[in-house]
Formats: structure tokens, C-alpha cells, sequence
């Protein structure tokens, strides 16, 4: 008989798994230069309209999100985002394109179970499966994005182009953009965009297929990851160096962090604290406590809150037993809209205003709050009136 020390069991190892499994994949797959001919065909097919340049950077940003993760879709499209504006002459829409890309990040990060961390550390609590959450998520995500996509366009006065000529001048302009430059070898390419499409597939279907499904999530990312790197074992050693050691290790001990904590009772006093909001009944608490996470997740990481609150619910017989429960979507709503209320309350938006400071645009951490607050408070409203709704 071994005996390990109680913080080796209480760490989640199957979501450490997960992330590692996917950032691996993500991180060999973006070299086969996908992403990026992706994002050039979109910037193609909008002949350099602005507004079309938006909604379709805005979906693109959202899809993104959902496949990769939230920082990879960020870079990706706010580098691009960069590049064209500044070829089109609009470089004055920059901000706004910016700031609605960043603001998606987080409406994306929503739309599947492995979209961000705080979906995984809950669902996987909850036992939501991947499916499920799709289509739970999916109705919000679009009407969000529409609505952000609408305001956005509204308030930074993004229009489309009206003068022949000028749509004539756009047009010319992005179809010079080259999608085949990032493309090293057009074999793994080829087998980057077939790997994709078969991992996203697996993921989905991952409790309905025999024997994977015993084995888990974890065990799919990790197997995908390591498939990539056995293809494009030139020069594997990168991406062991790439890995965000840092980011895991984070993971590791916040688990063990809040293993102790319960232990120590702290959690179920944090619990006790929660049940004047438990008890609001079944529409004002999970509403209450949606609001409550998505502030709180603003001014601190989103992924300790979500940790610690779905350790909290996990210990609440009534909701535990329940994985279509509202108060475990109100921590997801909850945890990753409230990144969108500052610049700080999550990676991705932190990203965002990194690439308008590169740009030489000035926004500071109260003009981000002032700019960001009407699509956060919309956002979130929209989120209380869809739980409550579909609940």
C-alpha cells in the first residue's frame, strides 16, 4: 500500500492534462500556418469594408477562441487586425477593433468546454459533457456576439464603404495579402487542418466512444498533443521549452491550495457566506450569484474564483447531484464575462490592450473600464435574462 500526501490526490490532474494536452496541440498545429490562412481568407472575402472587416474579425475572434484559446485567438487576430487597417488607411479604427476583438475573446471563451479554463475546472466538477455545454452556450454566444458586433460598430462609428471608387481601392488592397506566406510545408498543412477537424470531432464525441471514454479528456488533449509533436519532431524541443511550466505548476498547487482549504473548513465557511445568495430561490440566486463571480472574477483571476466556488457547490448536495444546476452556469457566465469589465480580469484582455499600446494607442486602465463597461453590463444582462430563461 502507498500513501501519498494528501495534496498529490487533490489536485485535479485530468484538467492539468487537459491544458497541457491542448496548448501543445494549439501551439505545434499554429505552425503548420492554418490559423493564419484562415484569418487572411476572411480578410479576402470582406474586400476591405470596414464594417464587413469587423463582423467577420469578430466571428473569427469568437471561433478562435472556442478551438484554440482566448491569449492564440487574440494575438492572431489582433496582429492581423493591425496589419490590414494599416494597409486599408483606417489605422483611426484601430481602437475599436481592438477593444470589440478583446471584449469577443472572453463572449467565445463561453462556447465550449474546452474554451477556458474556468469552463473546464467547473464542467468537469459539474459532469457537464462536452455536448452539452455546446448547446447550452452555443444560443448565447451568438446573440452576444451580434449585440457586441452592433454596439461596436454603433459607438465607434465603423460603416461600411458607400464610394465605388473607394470599395474599388479596399479591394485591391487586401487581395495583395498572401494566405499561403505563413504555410512552411503545404504537407503539414494539410495534415495540421485534417488533425483539427478529427480533434475538435473527438473532443466532442469523447463519452460516447468505447474505451476513450473511460480514459477521458485528458487523455485525448494529451494523445492529439503528442501526435503533433511526433510530426513535426525536427524541432520538438521547442515546444517543451514553449510550454507554459509556469502556468501548470500555477495549477498544480492552486488545487492543492484549495484542497487544504477545505480541509481546514475554510470553504465551507466561503459556503456559509454563499447561502444568503443560495437562497434566493431558484431564478434571483443564480442570477445574484452570476453578477457576484463576473465582479469578483474582474478584479482578481477568473480561475481561482472558479475553482474554489465549484469546490464550494460540489459540496451542496442539491446542486452537486445536478449537472444542468443554474448555479454551476452562473460561475461559468459568471467567470468569464467578468473579465470583460477590465483590462485585468482576464489574459485575453490584458492581451488586447498590450497590442493597442503597441500601436501607440493611448488607453488607460479607467478609459479601458469606461469604454468596456456598456458592452460588459450588456453582456452580463443578457446573461442573467438567458439563465433564467433556459432554466
Amino acid at each position: 500500500k502507498v500513501s501519498l500526501p494528501i495534496y498529490v490526490p487533490g489536485v485535479d490532474w485530468e484538467v492539468i492534462a487537459i491544458i497541457l494536452g491542448s496548448s501543445l496541440f494549439v501551439d505545434v498545429t499554429s505552425k503548420s500556418g492554418l490559423f493564419t490562412w484562415v484569418a487572411v481568407k476572411l480578410t479576402k472575402l470582406s474586400g476591405g469594408d470596414p464594417l464587413r472587416l469587423l463582423v467577420l474579425y469578430g466571428v473569427m475572434t469568437v471561433v478562435f477562441s472556442a478551438v484554440l484559446n482566448n491569449v492564440t485567438a487574440m494575438i492572431i487576430v489582433g496582429s492581423l487586425t493591425g496589419v490590414s487597417l494599416k494597409k486599408l488607411n483606417r489605422e483611426e479604427k484601430l481602437l475599436g477593433f481592438l477593444l470589440v476583438e478583446g471584449l469577443l475573446t472572453n463572449v467565445g471563451g463561453l462556447l465550449t468546454l474546452i474554451s477556458s479554463v474556468p469552463n473546464i475546472i467547473v464542467g468537469k466538477t459539474a459532469g457537464i459533457e462536452f455536448m452539452d455545454f455546446f448547446f447550452k452556450a452555443a444560443p448565447y454566444v451568438v446573440i452576444a456576439t451580434l449585440v457586441t458586433l452592433w454596439l461596436g460598430a454603433k459607438l465607434f462609428k465603423i460603416s461600411s464603404i458607400r464610394d465605388e471608387m473607394e470599395k474599388a481601392s479596399a479591394r485591391a488592397l487586401v487581395a495583395s495579402f498572401d494566405e499561403k506566406e505563413g504555410i512552411e510545408s503545404p504537407g503539414f498543412f494539410r495534415f495540421g487542418a485534417v488533425m483539427t477537424f478529427i480533434f475538435i470531432a473527438t473532443v466532442a464525441t469523447t463519452s460516447q466512444l468505447p474505451v476513450i471514454s473511460e480514459l477521458g479528456l485528458g487523455f485525448v488533449a494529451l494523445a492529439f498533443g503528442g501526435i503533433m509533436l511526433v510530426r513535426y519532431k525536427a524541432v520538438a524541443d521547442r515546444f517543451y521549452k514553449a510550454i507554459d511550466w509556469d502556468l501548470l505548476f500555477f495549477f498544480v498547487c492552486l488545487f492543492a491550495v484549495i484542497n487544504v482549504m477545505e480541509h481546514a473548513q475554510v470553504l465551507h465557511l466561503i459556503g456559509e457566506w454563499l447561502k444568503p445568495i443560495l437562497s434566493l430561490g431558484d431564478s434571483t440566486g443564480p442570477a445574484s450569484l452570476l453578477v457576484t463571480s463576473a465582479v469578483a472574477s474582474s478584479v482578481t483571476d477568473n480561475i481561482p474564483l472558479a475553482a474554489m466556488l465549484a469546490k464550494i457547490l460540489a459540496n451542496m448536495p442539491e446542486v452537486a447531484a445536478n449537472p444542468d444546476s443554474p448555479y454551476w452556469w452562473a460561475v461559468i457566465f459568471g467567470a468569464n464575462l467578468g473579465g470583460n469589465l477590465t483590462p485585468i480580469g482576464s489574459a485575453s484582455t490584458l492581451v488586447a490592450v498590450t497590442i493597442i499600446h503597441k500601436y501607440e494607442l493611448k488607453l488607460s486602465f479607467a478609459g479601458f473600464v469606461k469604454v468596456a463597461l456598456p458592452y460588459a453590463l450588456l453582456q452580463l444582462a443578457l446573461a442573467v435574462v438567458y439563465l433564467l430563461a433556459t432554466t
